[in-house]
């Protein structure tokens, strides 16, 4: 575990204040959107706990967030009953978490299967990671949420809603956690609940699911955070977001603010 006792004086728009910085758990922090969704709250003043599977990508991630806040950086696997919670249990320490972000997930096998060939233990654990995983961590945390009157992200994709082929594995377990997300969201009304699409981006789990094809033209991940970041300060309601509309249509009120 690495943690820093740096504090910034500032909080986010969103989020409980107590006097000191409202907390956020973001798993799958190490890379791509993870940590592009770490570093945009970071700069706000959240404190974060974070997790990979990867201890040095981690580590690299925890060096450099702890310069803007509090990190708490734990290596482990989020279908790990007691890695789920020694995360709950740092969040509490430092002061309960006012926002989840469920965004660990696994394709189950690269190149992309069929799903008449999609070998079963794969798919087990694709649904493990990307269905039963979050919600597992969400239970956990519920009790903080509540308190803070926080939220829940669990991170979408459009291979959810949309049938491509060699997608099966990965779009159904997207599709499972929509559900679970709009379901959560009639249950828990003292929190807000959004599955959000972020879109095609330039990330190692897009690239595993194209290997040997060349996506850097494919928009990079922190060119989306402002679509999270929109969300948490308009406290939008509970339900599917997609990330291009949210920043589409920040820009476009500011084009017309322009003309």
């Amino acid at each position: 575990m690495n943690t820093t006792t740096k504090q910034t004086e500032t909080a986010g728009p969103a989020g409980a204040w107590n006097g000191s910085n409202p907390v956020a758990v973001i798993t799958g922090a190490s890379q791509g959107l993870g940590l592009a969704l770490a570093r945009g709250l970071a700069e706000r003043g959240w404190s974060l706990v974070i997790d990979a599977r990867t201890p040095e990508r981690l580590a690299a991630a925890d060096y450099e967030l702890s310069k803007l806040t509090t990190v708490v950086a734990l290596a482990g696997d989020v279908t790990d009953e007691a890695h789920r919670a020694d995360l709950t249990e740092a969040a509490s320490n430092l002061g309960g978490a006012s926002l989840l972000v469920n965004n660990a997930s696994s394709l189950g096998a690269s190149p992309m299967p069929t799903l008449a060939g999609f070998p079963l233990d794969a798919l087990v654990e694709t649904f493990a990671v990307n269905v039963v995983a979050p919600l597992a961590l969400a239970q956990l945390l519920l009790p903080q949420l509540r308190e803070h009157g926080g939220e829940l992200v669990n991170i979408s994709s459009d291979a959810a809603v949309e049938p491509y082929e060699g997608w099966g594995g990965y779009g159904a377990s997207k599709a499972a956690l929509d559900h679970a997300s709009a379901i959560l969201a009639l249950e828990e009304t003292t929190i807000r609940v959004w599955a959000v699409d972020p879109g095609d981006l330039q990330t190692q789990m897009h690239q595993d699911a194209f290997p040997g094809e060349d996506i850097s033209g494919l928009p990079l991940p922190q060119t989306v955070v402002p679509a999270f970041l929109r969300l948490l300060d308009e406290r939008r309601p509970s339900g599917r977001y997609q990330a291009l509309d949210l920043v589409g249509s920040r820009r476009t009120a500011a084009d017309a603010e322009v003309a």
